[in-house]
């Protein structure tokens, strides 16, 4: 980042551990979904989320926009709620309809959201499920902003 005399790896707090964004993926209520629209333009929505193994899931209605965008392109951008302390996740959308994956997403979104969704709701035919595995993923703390700001690399 030229211009923002950032700190190397070993100084201030230094680069973060991957744990550390997973604690907030993980605690973050809400996410902010960025597609890209047919003729380019972006889309940001908000979503529920919940981290499982190694993709951080969200399901929407089968014609939301959306979705129409991610069949069309499936790269995606992903960001936690909160720009204090932000993790940003980018990746590639897959749809997942394997029942078992289905019955575990909605395990986690009921347990994190208090609610009492069976796995009927997931319906691929209705809404899709999605997992977006990292590609890379930044992240900074507020608190030491130019000391803090770790990038990693997944090879996906």
């Amino acid at each position: 980042m030229p211009g923002y005399r950032l700190k190397g790896p070993d100084e201030g707090s230094g680069l973060l551990p991957w744990s550390w964004a997973l604690e907030r993926i993980k605690a973050a209520r809400n996410f902010w979904l960025c597609t890209v629209r047919p003729d380019g333009r972006p889309h940001a929505m908000p979503v529920w989320g919940a981290w499982s193994g190694d993709a951080l899931m969200f399901s929407s209605s089968v014609p939301s926009r959306k979705i129409v965008n991610l069949r069309l392109n499936p790269q995606v951008v992903v960001t936690t709620e909160e720009a204090e302390d932000p993790v940003v996740i980018e990746g590639r959308a897959e749809i997942v309809t394997e029942p078992r994956a289905l019955q575990r997403f909605i395990d986690l979104v009921n347990a994190k959201y208090s609610t009492g969704y069976r796995v009927d709701f997931l319906d691929p035919a209705v809404n899709a499920t999605v997992a977006v595995r990292p590609q890379w993923a930044f992240g900074l703390r507020q608190g030491d902003f130019t000391g803090s700001p770790t990038r990693w690399s997944f090879g996906r």
